[in-house]
C-alpha cells in the first residue's frame, strides 16, 4: 500500500496524469470502400479509453473498442441489419469470438502544440500489428481527435480482399479501413 501511495505521489509531482475519456460522448467512426468507389460507414463504441499526459502533453493511451457495438449508419432497414450481421460474422470481424479490439500507444511524438504523431499496437481478431495514429487537440478544449487507417488483411479480415482473392472486379473491397475518433476528455 505504501508503494502505491508513493508511486501516485511521485506521478503527481512529475506532472504525469491519467485522463479518463467520457465513453458515452466519445465516438469511433469507421469507413470502408469498394474499388468501385461505393463506401459504407458506421460507428463503434468504447469499452474503455484512457489518455496519459505529462506536463499537459500527450504521452500515451490505451483504448478498448466493443466490437459488438458495430453499427452501419449509412443504411436503414433490412440492408442495415444484413450488413451489420455480415461485418460481425466470420467473413469479417468474427465478433462472437473476438468481441473487442485494442490499441495501446507506444511512441508519441509532439508535432506542434496541438498535434501528435503516434505508433501503437493495434489488436484485432487476436492479431497485433503496429499502427500509426495522428492525434489533434480540439481547439479550446481538452478533447482529442484521432485518425487511423489500418490494413484489414493483416488482421485476417479476408472477405472481398484483393490480398486473398483474385478476379473480384468491382466487388473488391479495399483493405484500408479508416477510423476517425473523437475523444471527449473528462
Amino acid at each position: 500500500m505504501k508503494k502505491l501511495i508513493y508511486f501516485l505521489s511521485l506521478s503527481c509531482l512529475l506532472g504525469y496524469s491519467q485522463n479518463q475519456v467520457n465513453l458515452e460522448e466519445s465516438s469511433v467512426k469507421w469507413t470502408g470502400e469498394q474499388l468501385s468507389g461505393k463506401s459504407h460507414y458506421g460507428t463503434l463504441t468504447f469499452k474503455s479509453a484512457d489518455l496519459s499526459f505529462s506536463d499537459e502533453k500527450l504521452v500515451g493511451g490505451n483504448f478498448i473498442v466493443d466490437m459488438t457495438s458495430l453499427s452501419v449508419d449509412d443504411l436503414t432497414g433490412r440492408g442495415k441489419k444484413s450488413l451489420e450481421g455480415h461485418l460481425k460474422s466470420d467473413d469479417f470481424f468474427s465478433v462472437d469470438n473476438f468481441n473487442f479490439s485494442e490499441l495501446k500507444l507506444k511512441n508519441v511524438t509532439m508535432i506542434s502544440e496541438k498535434e501528435y504523431s503516434t505508433t501503437g499496437d493495434l489488436t484485432i481478431k487476436g492479431y497485433t500489428h503496429e499502427a500509426k495514429v495522428s492525434f489533434y487537440a480540439e481547439e479550446g478544449s481538452k478533447n482529442m481527435i484521432a485518425k487511423l487507417i489500418f490494413d484489414r488483411s493483416k488482421y485476417d479480415v479476408k472477405y472481398g480482399s484483393g490480398s486473398f482473392f483474385e478476379n473480384l472486379g468491382d466487388k473488391l473491397i479495399l483493405d484500408d479501413i479508416e477510423l476517425e475518433v473523437i475523444l471527449v476528455v473528462m
